[in-house]
């Protein structure tokens, strides 16, 4: 999601939050022909750039370097692309360009395409307007020319964030998005389209000529995991502040299911004239906390977090790899979505209005190190061999349930789900022991095997986040930043995470 000057439009993302999948009964599993992109992997990994926060004449705007960086960076982490979310802003031309431009002078491998983020344009624009779609279609053959375009099926790949209600003048979505777009004489056969479109998923049938595959834009979180709900999964009498065994057993299992992004693949392979390529999506965290008059990111009119703990970002990933033949395309949310805290990048370009409260400070690219990993064995199918030992820690900086003393802003809707708990994610090249510590008093040391290995300890109000890897009696990393306190009496609320990573 992005942002610009403009309130993005009423009820688009509530109603991405809230839209559900639906199972369908009986249906043939779907046919996913492998993604293809030119001379590299048949699965690919790409991340979700917004183009809205690299221009607008801030002291944050990008440059032609800036992009190179972030190419740079990313391609090292195993991402093959980014996504360039777009809308309707006056740079975006110009900086869509230099995105372009800095693929193709660093002559690597690393490809763009455009995701059309029809909230935005939808803001500024009438979504049911022929002109719109003008718009869209002259940025789309503006750039799928170029030599750092992506290519699926041979044919430059296009998506979107929603859309699922823009007409562009026709009788309804779907003659309008295949008459004014994909079937459109300026685009007709010569694009591969797999947009997010937040509806009944029972309804893609019906945009045949227009879906070649789908985007599961909320595939990285439990959307339909709330407070309110979470007594379904759970069983009634339920404490969140005092889980069962059992209890966080479900809970870690739904967080870790793969039953939403199936129904998501089984709708789509009943539109006809269609490839079925399946992109699904991966993300670290969600936490957004803008007032009501600013980015009017308002879930029934207070801010909202997803659940993100059990180790979501690790857990997501080794999901999907173990379904990997269903999944042609993983992008990850986000290389810089700062405003809801899923940001995987450095924290640079012209961050939204009032974001620095909760993201100054809280680096994420730790995050990254885990992305290499994870994304070679996702598009081998085998496990990489660990070169090095690696320790990556999390957390929130304050209790869910401590009250801010300075915020007009209320606690975000759902925080109750959230835990107090010090997540560590250890990639290691042989067995050892590691050392969990938040408080002089409250440590606990785990046996690390070979491998992936995730681990948790319960947070200390006043206390620290402290991790130490040993084999052998020999301490190997001790990561203890000093930047981090787990404040008992915040001024704010800030259900953000900061990330401390260490190699060796």
């Amino acid at each position: 999601m992005r942002y610009t000057v403009f309130q993005l439009l009423p009820g688009v993302l509530a109603l991405a939050a809230m839209v559900r999948a639906v199972p369908f009964a009986s249906l043939p599993e779907a046919r996913s022909e492998s993604a293809e992109k030119d001379g590299g992997s048949s699965k690919l990994v790409v991340a979700h750039h917004i183009v809205g926060l690299t221009g607008g004449g801030g002291a944050g705007d990008y440059t032609l370097d800036t992009w190179k960086k972030d190419i740079k960076l990313a391609s090292s982490k195993g991402i093959d692309g980014f996504a360039l979310n777009v809308g309707a802003d006056d740079w975006t031309y110009t900086q869509v360009g230099n995105a372009y431009q800095a693929a193709e002078d660093l002559k690597s491998n690393f490809k763009l395409f455009l995701s059309l983020d029809m909230a935005a344009i939808g803001g500024v624009k009438n979504c049911n307007s022929p002109d719109t779609a003008a718009y869209i279609r002259d940025l789309t053959n503006k750039f799928i020319g170029r030599a750092s375009q992506l290519k699926v099926k041979g044919k430059p790949l296009v998506s979107t964030f929603a859309g699922e209600s823009c007409t562009f003048g026709e009788a309804d979505v779907f003659t309008g998005w295949r008459k004014q777009f994909t079937q459109h004489p300026d685009l007709a056969g010569k694009i591969h389209f797999v947009p997010s479109f937040f509806i009944d998923i029972q309804q893609f049938h019906n945009f045949q000529d227009v879906l070649d595959g789908d985007f599961n834009f909320n595939g990285a979180w439990r959307t339909d995991l709330t407070t309110a709900s979470v007594s379904s999964f759970l069983g009634g009498g339920v404490d969140l502040d005092h889980l069962t065994p059992a209890q966080q057993g479900v809970l870690t299992d739904t967080l870790g299911s793969f039953k939403i992004d199936q129904w998501h693949i089984e709708q789509l392979a009943r539109v006809a004239n269609s490839a079925h390529t399946y992109m699904t999506s991966i993300a670290p965290w969600f936490f957004t906390h803008f007032g009501a008059d600013s980015y009017n990111k308002n879930v029934d009119g207070s801010q909202w977090i997803y659940d993100c703990d059990d180790h979501l970002y690790a857990r997501r990933w080794q999901t999907v790899i173990a379904n990997r033949d269903k999944v042609d395309i993983v992008q990850l949310l986000t290389w810089n979505d700062f405003g809801e805290s899923h940001y995987l990048g450095p924290i640079q370009g012209n961050l939204p209005r009032g974001s620095e409260a909760w993201v100054s400070g809280f680096d994420h690219q730790g995050f990254l190190e885990l992305t290499s990993h994870f994304a070679a064995w996702f598009k081998t199918g085998k496990a990489p061999r660990i070169e090095k030992d690696q320790l990556v820690m999390w957390a929130r900086p304050h209790p869910k349930r401590a009250q801010a003393s300075s915020d007009p802003v209320p606690a975000p809707t759902n925080f109750e789900l959230t835990q107090d708990q010090l997540w560590a994610v250890v990639l290691a090249t042989a067995p050892g022991s590691l050392t969990l510590s938040t408080s002089d008093k409250t440590h606990r040391t785990f046996a690390v095997a070979a491998g992936v290995n995730t681990l948790n300890v319960t947070l200390s109000p006043g206390g620290y986040m402290h991790g130490a890897l040993a084999r052998h009696g020999k301490t190997l990393l001790d990561v203890k930043p000093s930047a981090y306190t787990f404040e008992a009496n915040p001024r704010t609320y800030n259900f953000n995470v900061f990330v401390a990573h260490a190699a060796a």
